[in-house]
């Protein structure tokens, strides 16, 4: 019964091991906790399932889903275009952005500011 919550939760943990913003980590986190809980109350109630088997499914499906709606927060996993607001330096008049990754700030053609 707890294996394929075992190998569940360390997929899950191994694919989001490395970001550095903490996004992808806590969207996974929080949405495996509501895909458990989904899970456990619609296996519950349909009585197909049953309560375990529910919870581990959504555990996983609601892990996935927010693992990838954090990657795309932080600008990756396929997203259309980088994540990144751009701010103005009247001083230099130029555009410059932080990238949190890094933790560092750049000139908007990506050299160091």
């Amino acid at each position: 019964m707890f294996k394929p919550i075992i190998a569940i939760v360390g997929a899950g943990l191994l694919a989001s091991a490395c970001t550095t913003t903490g996004n992808t980590e806590r969207n996974a986190v929080g949405g495996a906790a509501l895909g458990a809980l989904t899970g456990a109350a619609i296996g519950a109630v349909s009585g197909d399932v049953g309560v375990g088997t529910g919870a581990a499914i959504g555990a996983g499906v609601g892990a996935v889903a927010g693992s990838v709606k954090g990657c795309r927060e932080d600008g990756g996993c396929g997203a259309s275009s980088p994540n990144r607001r751009q701010y103005y330096d009247e001083r230099a008049g130029r555009y410059y952005y932080y990238d949190p990754g890094a933790g560092r700030y750049y000139w908007e053609n990506g050299t160091p500011r």
